[in-house]
């Protein structure tokens, strides 16, 4: 198998850094002080070169690229630290539309969406619902466009600036669907607040809420796929971010003097340092196999429990590390490698943590003839 990207996808790669390349620590920590948290200049230049609609079919205004584009797109997110809502203000819920919806709605919604003129919110997860979110107590009493919502959905990761929700909910039957309803329509609640990583995310609440269901049937197959997308999308984020981090880490090793020689002279550094490199291959080599496995279409959740494990374990030691060997600096908030960790401490707590991933692939043992312990 060729892990190479391909010319084309490597442009893809080159022009997404371009975009992100005034982004530093100084500019980061300004944009996260706005009212939205991200830059509207930035979003407009994503929309400009088809990137807010990467993996959408090409008859609802995307470009049809795959899960390997999308993995390039967020290594580059993870390297630059852009906070811009990309995966949970477009790419998540535009995917879900695309994958459920028909018609002229869908094609509407997603034209929008890649123009940057739409911005939405995957409500989903529900307050005290751990991953895998299977508990949706949030109701849908009616049907087609007479539906109206009640419930509570929290986190919903970058909702305070959305402007529609996709909202699972389920029906009277039993059934769980997807529902599309406005954000400033009447019963709806969002609450706002900063993350971890400087991030934003809200509170929703539906009372009576007026929605428009967007396609028939039970949609726990599409709000799988959703998850594993998140998944390996969060998955390539990190890799770029921990690539980053370990780039600062290794250049202020040999920039920063100790008794008057580098640091990169004292053996037991450079040992730590080759630690975090072999953290951060293992975790590549998920992320690929991950991005791979999505490609070819394979809906198995253990592989993507298996590619979050290793992310969330590399995280730790890649961010361990590298605020340990930048000493206090790293601790800063003038410096970026404090950034760069708590952002991989964020990814690590999405959609599952280690010990829920490693809870996950637990109770499948059973499914398997052979189970060896490295």
């Amino acid at each position: 198998m060729d892990f190479e990207l391909t010319e084309e996808q490597a442009l893809l790669r080159d022009t997404v850094r371009s975009v992100f390349k005034s982004y530093d620590i100084e500019k980061i920590r300004a944009v996260s002080e706005t009212e939205s948290g991200w830059s509207p200049s930035i979003w407009a230049s994503l929309a400009e070169i088809g990137i807010l609609g990467l993996p959408f079919s090409e008859d609802a205004g995307g470009t049809g690229a795959g899960p390997v584009e999308v993995s390039a797109l967020m290594g580059e997110v993870g390297r630059s630290l852009a906070p811009e809502p990309l995966l949970y203000g477009a790419l998540l819920p535009g995917i879900v539309i695309d994958r459920v919806a028909s018609g002229d709605r869908r094609t509407s919604l997603l034209t929008e969406v890649s123009e940057g003129r739409l911005l939405l919110g995957y409500a989903h997860a529900e307050p005290e619902d751990r991953w895998p979110a299977a508990g949706v107590t949030t109701t849908a009493t009616g049907s087609s466009d007479g539906v109206t919502l009640e419930g509570v959905k929290y986190p919903v990761l970058a909702g305070d600036v959305a402007q529609k929700f996709v909202v699972s909910a389920r029906r009277q039957d039993g059934t769980i669907g997807l529902f599309l309803a406005d954000s400033d329509a009447s019963g709806v609640t969002v609450d706002g607040f900063r993350t971890y990583d400087d991030r934003r995310g809200a509170r929703v609440t539906f009372a009576g809420t007026p929605a428009i269901e967007l396609a028939e049937g039970d949609q726990s197959d599409a709000l799988a796929y959703a998850d594993i997308f998140a998944q390996t999308a969060q998955c390539a984020e990190a890799v770029g971010a921990m690539e980053r981090a370990m780039e600062l880490t290794t250049d202020y090793l040999k920039s920063r003097k100790q008794f008057g020689v580098p640091l990169k002279t004292f053996q037991t550094l450079t040992q730590r340092a080759s630690d975090v490199y072999v953290a951060l291959e293992l975790a590549r080599s998920m992320s690929l196999y991950a991005t791979a496995s999505l490609n070819d279409g394979v809906d198995d959740p253990s592989v993507y429990s298996r590619a979050k494990l290793q992310i969330c374990r590399s995280a730790r030691k890649v961010g361990q590390e590298s605020i340990q060997m930048h000493g206090g600096i790293g601790m800063t908030a003038e410096y970026p490698v404090g950034h760069y960790v708590a952002r991989l401490t964020a990814i690590s707590r999405t959609l599952g943590d280690a010990d829920e991933h490693v809870s996950a692939l637990a109770d499948k043992i059973g499914e398997y003839e052979m189970v060896t312990v490295n």
